[in-house]
């Protein structure tokens, strides 16, 4: 009996008309490919909230983990490379899986750089511990939390490739540079009016940077999700 040329194909792919997709050797590592970003990204976010806390709580020993944990991030990173590399030397990624590949090529020293802000602070910390409190760590915490929301937002979108969402989160690193900019006042004002503390001083102003920054990387990482999703590249678009 003759066996129409649709019939002949699906045959040949491993696929049926009515079943399921056959899955391609490639998706299992895709896979894992996304549960180690996740993992990355989760460690990543708890670094930011911890460094912040210790900050916050004068706790040292909270702020020395962070530093510790700093190394285990790393090496987290030089997993992803590597394969991230024998995905792409190894098997024959369609158009999405190469999107998806390449976004997390992009956004994992993202995130190392976000721990490595977080690590910074954690160190800030340890120093600050040492000099009297100043009164309040307001506009600080509500930086933090911005940061740490945004990132925590950035990479459900990942995982959801929501690039609505994504280029929500891009807006919200306007009121970071907002409070960046109130804080940076104050304590330049704190300087000037109160000499002796202006070594605490400037050891917050790092700790501001610091966050500014954290909130340009998930700006980036939020671009790459656009990526992701719509294949377009956002960055340095007037209209974003």
């Amino acid at each position: 009996m003759a066996i129409d040329r649709a019939s002949e194909q699906s045959i040949s792919s491993g696929k049926s008309d009515t079943g399921p997709p056959a899955e391609r050797p490639i998706d299992s590592k895709l896979d894992l490919l996304r549960d180690k970003i996740l993992l990355l990204g989760g460690k990543t976010e708890a670094a930011v909230r911890e460094a912040t806390r210790a900050l916050i709580d004068r706790d040292s020993e909270l702020a020395l983990k962070v530093v510790d944990d700093d190394k285990i991030i790393d090496q987290m990173e030089l997993e992803i490379d590597h394969l991230s590399i024998e995905i792409l030397g190894s098997e024959r990624p369609a158009e999405h899986d190469l999107r998806l590949v390449v976004s997390v090529a992009k956004i994992t020293p993202i995130l190392e750089r976000i721990a490595d802000h977080a690590a910074s602070i954690a160190k800030a910390a340890l120093i600050l511990n040492n000099e009297p409190q100043f009164s309040s760590y307001v506009d600080l915490s509500y930086m933090a939390e911005i940061a740490s929301e945004m990132l925590r937002t950035a990479l459900d979108a990942f995982t959801a490739e929501d690039s609505i969402t994504s280029r929500t989160v891009i807006q919200r690193d306007k009121k970071i540079d907002e409070c960046y900019r109130h804080v940076f006042g104050d304590l330049i004002k704190k300087m000037i009016d109160d000499p002796g503390a202006a070594t605490g001083a400037a050891h917050l102003l790092f700790v501001a940077k610091h966050l500014e920054r954290i909130g340009d990387y998930v700006k980036d990482i939020c671009e790459l999700n656009v990526y992701l999703r719509e294949a377009v590249f956002i960055k340095h678009s007037p209209k974003e």
